[in-house]
C-alpha cells in the first residue's frame, strides 16, 4: 500500500490530506473524504462521520501512523473499495512530504560511498565507523516533498544530492535490540539529504556535526510504500537523475550496517516515534561528489526507488543578502 499527504485548498488556504496512492490508475484517493462517505452509507450522520474520519485521517502522516492497526486498517478499506468520488487525478495533486517526522535521522551505512566519499575528500575512513552506525539528527522543519523547490542559501557554492532510502518508524520503541526492530520499520519513502559541500568541509572538523551544509533541506516523498510490499531490503533497485540523464544506478545491497541495526542504534537511549525518517545512508555512487559534480541552480533532480517511486526537485535560485560571520582571529 502507497500512502502519501497532499495539499487541498480551503476557505482558510490549504490543508494536509492524507491520500491512497494507485500510482498504476493515475490517481489518489483522498482518505478522509473516502471514510466520510462510507460511514454516511452506514447511516451515520454528516457531522459525526466527519468526526471520526478526521481523527482516522489526519493531516499529519506521524499521527495518522501512531494510531496502528486502526489507521492501516481503515486504509486497507478504502484501497478495496476504491470510490470514484473521493480521487483526485494524480496529476492535479500538490504534494507535502511523505510524512512529518518529529526529528530527522540519516545514517552512513553504504559502504561503496563511505568509500567514495573519502577518497574525494583525501582522508581515509575513521574507525569509528565499524564501531557503531554513524549518523545525524537534522531539523523536521526543512523538509520538503515531491516537486518542491530547493531553497538555495547564497552561502552555499558547491551544492549536491544525495540517493537515500528514508525507513519511516511505525510504532514508539526505545532500546531496540536489532531482532526487536522490523515491528518497528512501517514503510519505505526515498530521501534525498541535500549537502552543502563546500560548507561541510568547514563544519565538520568542529566535531559538533553538520549544521547549515544539511539543514536547509530535507528531500521526503513522494509517498511512502508500506513495509510489506518489500520482499527483501537490501535488493531494492535505486537510481539518480539530473535533467533527464542519469548519474548514478545501483541497489540497497553492500551496506556496513543492517537496517534493523540502524533503527536498533537510533532508538538506544532515546525514543523513536511513529512517522520518524532515518535515512539509510547514500547509496554508492549516488552523490554527485563522488563523480566530480555538482549541481546548478535549476537542475532538476529525480530519485527512483524500485518498490516506491520517483521523488523529483528543482533546485532554486541561490538567496542573496543572507549574513555569513567573520572569521575570528586565532586564540591559540
Amino acid at each position: 500500500m502507497k500512502l502519501g499527504r497532499i495539499a487541498v485548498s480551503g476557505p482558510d488556504g490549504d490543508v494536509a490530506r492524507l491520500v491512497l496512492v494507485l500510482p498504476e490508475e493515475e490517481r489518489v484517493i483522498d482518505l478522509k473524504r473516502a471514510s466520510v462517505l462510507a460511514l454516511e452509507k452506514q447511516g451515520a450522520t454528516g457531522e459525526s462521520a466527519r468526526r471520526l474520519s478526521e481523527a482516522l485521517f489526519p493531516g499529519s502522516m506521524s499521527a495518522a501512523i501512531g494510531l496502528g492497526e486502526r489507521f492501516l486498517d481503515a486504509a486497507r478499506r478504502a484501497e478495496k473499495e476504491r470510490p470514484d468520488e473521493a480521487s483526485i487525478p494524480i496529476g492535479d495533486v500538490k504534494w507535502l512530504p511523505a510524512s512529518d517526522p518529529s526529528v530527522v535521522r540519516d545514517g552512513l551505512t553504504f559502504i561503496g560511498h563511505i568509500k567514495g566519499f573519502h577518497e574525494k575528500i583525501g582522508h581515509k575512513p575513521h574507525e569509528s565507523l565499524l564501531k557503531v552506525p554513524g549518523y545525524f539528527k537534522g531539523t523536521p522543519h526543512t523538509v520538503i516533498g515531491h516537486d518542491a523547490e530547493v531553497p538555495w542559501p547564497g552561502y552555499i557554492q558547491h551544492m549536491d544530492y544525495e540517493l537515500e532510502l528514508g525507513y519511516v518508524i511505525g510504532r514508539r520503541g526505545g532500546n531496540l535490540r536489532p531482532e526487536q526492530a522490523r515491528p518497528y520499520l512501517f514503510g519505505i519513502t526515498v530521501f534525498n539529504d541535500f549537502s552543502a559541500r563546500d560548507r561541510q568541509s568547514i563544519e565538520m572538523p568542529i566535531q559538533m556535526g553538520p549544521t547549515k551544509c544539511k539543514d536547509f533541506a530535507y528531500g521526503v516523498g513522494p509517498w511512502i510504500t508500506t513495509i510489506d510490499e518489500f520482499a527483501d531490503l537490501d535488493a531494492i533497485s535505486m537510481e539518480v537523475r539530473v535533467n533527464g540523464e542519469t548519474w548514478g544506478k545501483g541497489t540497497s545491497a553492500n551496506k556496513l550496517w543492517s537496517v534493523d541495526e540502524l533503527i536498533a542504534w537510533a532508538s538506544l537511549g532515546e525514543v523513536l516515534e511513529p512517522g520518524d525518517v532515518i535515512g539509510s545512508g547514500t547509496m554508492g555512487g549516488g552523490s554527485a561528489l563522488e563523480l566530480d559534480r555538482k549541481l546548478q541552480p535549476g537542475d532538476v533532480v529525480e530519485l527512483e526507488v524500485g518498490g516506491v517511486g520517483i521523488l523529483r526537485n528543482r533546485m532554486g535560485q541561490p538567496q542573496s543578502g543572507l549574513w555569513w560571520p567573520e572569521e575570528r582571529t586565532p586564540f591559540m
